[in-house]
């Protein structure tokens, strides 16, 4: 049900009723783009049920959909129609538009040009944990999470402040630790796929795909100054996915312990209660232990231990020495346990 998520933590709201919840995503309801419009997003079915609610509530765990479409120009299209104006005008008038005017134009080639724009739709699944205080947003990528948590914000209202979830250790620190160490936290194991970066301007990067990371040479690489940036973990043995250095879950696939226990259920492909559950049930346990690894929750004006000295510890394989910041110390982020 969620490939891609980023959690935040509900730092403070007066939850609506689910009936006024309802009327205002009915009040901002999808509808595709018009004839000019490059973008439209709204609200849809999450069930996908024509004319069905749009907040649907299942074992408390509220869960929303956004719709976004967006229409495109091909720049090889525009560069060609622009280049033909700004020719004509240089022959007309003997001097080429520039600058402003010759941006103007391109907006204008733009615009004509989106009638005959193919649009592309997808949806983007967000689940409200009311009970740990959480809101999951199934995106890969903080830009579009943020921009999607600012028409949450506004549409929830009721004073409703959002924050993402941090932790005391970075995600880059723990990784960077698991793998020189090569050993995974309590509760997880390390699979075969991840990318070290050098944090500098060149950005060096190395990456490893279905290849063993139990070897000296990835150590190496860390000990030589690049980070990891994406390591693939499985969590008790139900949950993969790939961590991002800014802890945002990729890749997240239920394993066949878990898909077993729907079908000894009787659940079909198509229980959107029963996906719901599995997913709100699965990741719920595996966000907190998550946070957990990461040494606990970085609550509100908390500084925690220092990003450098937190590095230079996994580096040097000192990480003991930072007694409650090690990447095994208990707690968990923003409130812990959160969907997805």
């Amino acid at each position: 049900m969620f490939k891609n998520v980023i959690v935040y933590r509900i730092d403070q709201w007066e939850q609506p009723p689910t009936a006024e919840l309802e009327t205002r995503l009915d009040a901002a309801r999808f509808v595709e783009c018009g004839a000019s419009q490059q973008e439209s997003f709204g609200w849809v079915e999450p069930r996908g049920e024509k004319h069905g609610p749009l907040v649907e509530n299942v074992g408390g765990q509220w869960i929303l959909k956004l719709c976004t479409e967006t229409k495109a120009v091909p720049g090889g299209a525009v560069k060609q129609q622009l280049e033909a104006r700004l020719d004509k005008i240089e022959q007309e008038t003997g001097r080429r538009p520039k600058g402003k005017h010759a941006k103007e134009l391109k907006e204008e080639v733009v615009h004509e040009l989106l009638p005959r724009a193919f649009p592309k739709r997808g949806n983007t699944p967000i689940w409200i944990d009311l009970k740990a205080g959480l809101i999951v947003v199934g995106a890969g990528s903080a830009k579009k999470a943020d921009k999607i948590v600012t028409l949450l914000t506004e549409l929830l209202s009721g004073g409703i402040r959002l924050e993402l979830v941090q932790t005391q250790l970075s995600a880059a620190t723990a990784m960077a630790e698991w793998l020189s160490s090569k050993e995974a936290p309590a509760g997880f194991t390390i699979d075969r796929e991840c990318e070290l970066k050098q944090p500098d301007s060149e950005k060096a990067a190395v990456r490893y795909a279905r290849h063993t990371l139990d070897i000296d040479e990835v150590g190496e690489h860390i000990k030589q100054g690049k980070l990891p940036t994406q390591l693939a973990l499985t969590w008790d043995g139900r949950v993969s996915f790939v961590l991002t250095e800014q802890f945002a879950i990729k890749k997240i696939k239920l394993l066949d312990v878990v898909l077993e226990g729907k079908e000894a259920a009787g659940k079909g492909d198509n229980d959107f209660d029963a996906d719901v559950a599995i997913a709100t049930g699965e990741l719920g346990q595996l966000i907190p232990d998550l946070v957990e690894a990461l040494g606990g929750p970085l609550k509100l004006g908390e500084a925690g231990t220092s990003t450098t000295d937190k590095v230079i510890a996994a580096l040097t394989g000192q990480t003991a020495a930072m007694g409650a910041a090690s990447p095994y110390a208990p707690a968990s982020a923003e409130d812990a346990s959160a969907p997805f």
